[in-house]
């Protein structure tokens, strides 16, 4: 748990931001058990026209990309000079189970990299890294962890690799019962990991909206296995868990979700979904070309809820160039 004294402080100019991250990933099956092999990249051609709907409302995208993705050519060819030329990021994101070196036992556990041995972890990251790098003729500063898997060892991997923001912590959430990491206590605000190598924490944004909100934390894991508890008090305005993404969220929802960051002075919401999500059929949150539509609909009232809010988008550059050492 961070102390006071660990919170990034920003220059005052920098106000209150947003980043849209985005899970760049192989497609597979989330119902079934993860393997090496039964994936596609069949929705890659696809982020040509996320890039181009961002760059038509100026927003520069973070795109978290894993092994898989980072082999496939077209990724390059879409994103490439968008990446070169500033209106798009690469970042890493790793998914053990299809990053080479494949030293370890596939399984559950193993899927967090964070659990791996720490020398098998770091070559796994450096190996993705290196690729991503070669791909897209930068270096990535970002990272993410798979299944938001990090564990002892990452913080040293990351600062000694040069990144500068880890954004795995998905506060409010608890990964344990499957052998992930617990993030529910954590805070919202991004933090240093490792204040001398200029390594901070950006987390995503999750936040509890409700009449008894401020004993969400307290209250909601004690739900976890009443679901329909939860759902009753979310209809009755009493207690609801939102994070700040279009799966499984309506904007209705994401939109109380903003005001909740704002009213609790979160400098920095941070936006995600997976990269599969933007080809019907490849996620259960977007089944067919109306869902796709509504999809992208979400994004623009979410964006235009934004601008109204005073909120501007940034990116990896600004933050690291407005976080105060």
């Amino acid at each position: 748990m961070p102390k006071d004294t660990d919170f990034v402080r920003f220059d005052p100019a920098f106000g209150t931001r947003f980043v849209l991250t985005i899970d760049t990933e192989e497609e597979f099956d989330w119902s079934k058990p993860l393997d090496r092999t039964s994936h596609g990249l069949d929705h890659v051609p696809r982020l040509a026209k996320f890039q181009q709907f961002c760059e038509g409302l100026n927003i520069v995208p973070i795109y978290l990309i894993d092994y898989p993705v980072a082999n496939d050519p077209r990724a390059a060819e879409v994103l490439g000079e968008a990446v070169k030329a500033g209106r798009a990021e690469v970042g890493v994101q790793l998914h053990p189970w299809v990053s080479p070196p494949h030293d370890e036992t596939l399984n559950v556990h193993n899927s967090f990299a964070g659990n791996l041995p720490a020398e098998l972890e770091r070559a796994k990251f450096r190996k993705l890294r290196d690729t991503i790098e070669h791909a897209f003729g930068t270096a990535p500063l970002i990272y993410r962890a798979g299944r938001y898997g990090i564990g002892p060892a990452t913080a040293s991997i990351l600062s000694e690799c040069g990144v500068a923001i880890d954004t795995s912590v998905r506060s409010r959430f608890d990964y344990s019962a499957s052998g992930g990491p617990n993030f529910r206590d954590l805070p919202l605000r991004p933090w240093w990991i490792d204040k001398r190598d200029g390594l901070i924490e950006m987390p995503l944004t999750t936040v509890f909206w409700g009449l008894l909100r401020k004993q969400g934390q307290r209250i909601y894991p004690a739900l976890w296995r009443v679901p329909r508890l939860r759902g009753a008090l979310a209809r009755l305005g009493l207690l609801e868990r939102i994070p700040l993404t279009p799966e499984g969220v309506t904007l209705e929802e994401a939109i109380k979700g903003i005001d909740m960051a704002l009213d609790d002075q979160v400098p920095i919401l941070v936006f995600s979904f997976h990269s599969p999500s933007l080809r019907p059929g490849l996620t259960p949150y977007v089944r067919d070309e109306t869902a796709l539509d509504e999809f992208y609909d979400w994004w623009r009232g979410v964006f235009a809820y934004l601008a109204k809010r005073g909120v501007k988008p940034t990116h990896v550059s600004e933050i690291i160039a407005a976080a105060q050492v």
